[in-house]
């Protein structure tokens, strides 16, 4: 077992603990709110190539992700009021904290895509599903307002397709070829600090 798997499983096992007051007083909001899930689960792909379900608290209505896979602008229709204050606060995130624990994700790495999107990946994009993905990454840090900017495009999808994605995997692909447990702490400490910021 390598130094960033224990790593993961160590502060995932330490978070989970710590902020499981955070997920009773998430589940009873959410609860309050309306009658669908606590959370949501979307198949993502994961380590050479193999799919896996991202956790998530759920943040939009029932049924949301079948009117279309991006989230635009921080008004989006399908946002309940509680989910908005958690995208804001990236609590949505938390529950991943499962998915490194099983060994599906590392606390830094790409961010899974889903299908629809890797399967337009060239060969040499492909070699982001090399690693672990991550909660958190370079990307992550830099399109940590992702949903306003793609808001700002006449054609939300397409500027994703064609802007944002290539963006992010040239940014995975030189953490990939220049990465070790000091970077990964800088990536989680730049995190925290825009979370904060924001």
């Amino acid at each position: 077992m390598d130094a960033k798997r224990i790593f993961d499983i160590f502060f995932s096992l330490t978070g989970l603990f710590f902020l499981s007051p955070v997920f009773l007083l998430v589940f009873v909001l959410l609860k309050r709110e309306n009658k669908g899930p606590v959370f949501y689960r979307q198949t993502r792909v994961g380590l050479n190539q193999k799919c896996f379900q991202l956790i998530k608290f759920r943040t939009m209505c029932p049924g949301a992700d079948k009117m279309g896979l991006l989230t635009i602008g921080d008004h989006d229709a399908r946002i309940t009021r509680v989910g908005c204050w958690l995208r804001k606060h990236k609590v949505d995130e938390l529950p991943q904290l499962l998915n490194i624990l099983k060994g599906e994700m590392s606390f830094v790495g790409p961010r899974p895509e889903v299908l629809k999107y890797v399967e337009m990946y060239d060969s040499s994009q492909q070699r982001v599903l090399s690693v672990k993905p991550g909660i958190t990454d370079w990307a992550s840090i830099k399109y940590i307002d992702e949903s306003s900017l793609l808001a700002t495009a006449d054609d939300p999808e397409s500027f994703y397709i064609h802007n944002v994605i290539p963006s992010k995997i040239s940014q995975n692909l030189e953490y990939i070829d220049h990465h070790n447990l000091w970077i990964d702490c800088k990536i989680i400490s730049y995190t925290l600090k825009s979370i904060l910021l924001k």
